[in-house]
């Protein structure tokens, strides 16, 4: 069975980049992922000024549209780093909040889905066409969180 997630307060919402699950990443604190990635778009940029206040967004979605403003340019690589920025922040939320964890160790082996009905590079899209990177993200850190020796040994097994 396919596990479908979307919004941060839906069934399985913690798997959401918008959820209120903070991370520490470079030695700075960042209070959701999706804080961190919309940052990571500038670094190195001259619109790296916007930085601090993706940082100080009150919410994920304000973190959101500061990052997707249109008139600031994103960094020449963000294309060829994004996947890998997006995977590191992810792991680091999963290997940080051991609640989650256990959400996403319990999904088995079943397929994970970001049932975004706009999105079709992260998500599904609208009508499931979408490349579901995030989805692939997660069922990856999932597979790597199986293989920490330390995990095993705290985690209890349900598969």
């Amino acid at each position: 069975m396919t596990i479908y997630f979307y919004k941060a307060w839906q069934p399985y919402g913690c798997f959401s980049n918008f959820s209120a699950h903070g991370i520490r990443m470079e030695g700075t604190d960042w209070s959701t992922v999706e804080h961190y990635y919309q940052a990571q778009k500038f670094v190195g940029t001259a619109y790296e000024l916007i930085i601090p206040q993706i940082h100080a967004a009150e919410t994920p979605e304000a973190a959101a549209a500061l990052g997707r403003c249109s008139s600031r340019q994103v960094r020449c690589d963000w294309e060829e780093v994004k996947i890998e920025v997006m995977q590191a922040a992810v792991l680091q939320k999963f290997l940080t909040h051991s609640d989650i964890r256990e959400v996403l160790l319990s999904t088995g082996d079943e397929e994970l889905v970001e049932d975004s009905p706009r999105d079709y590079f992260w998500g599904c899209g609208a009508d499931q066409s979408g490349q579901n990177h995030l989805g692939k993200i997660l069922m990856n850190i999932r597979k790597q969180l199986r293989q920490l020796p330390v995990l095993q040994a705290i985690t209890p097994s349900t598969f």
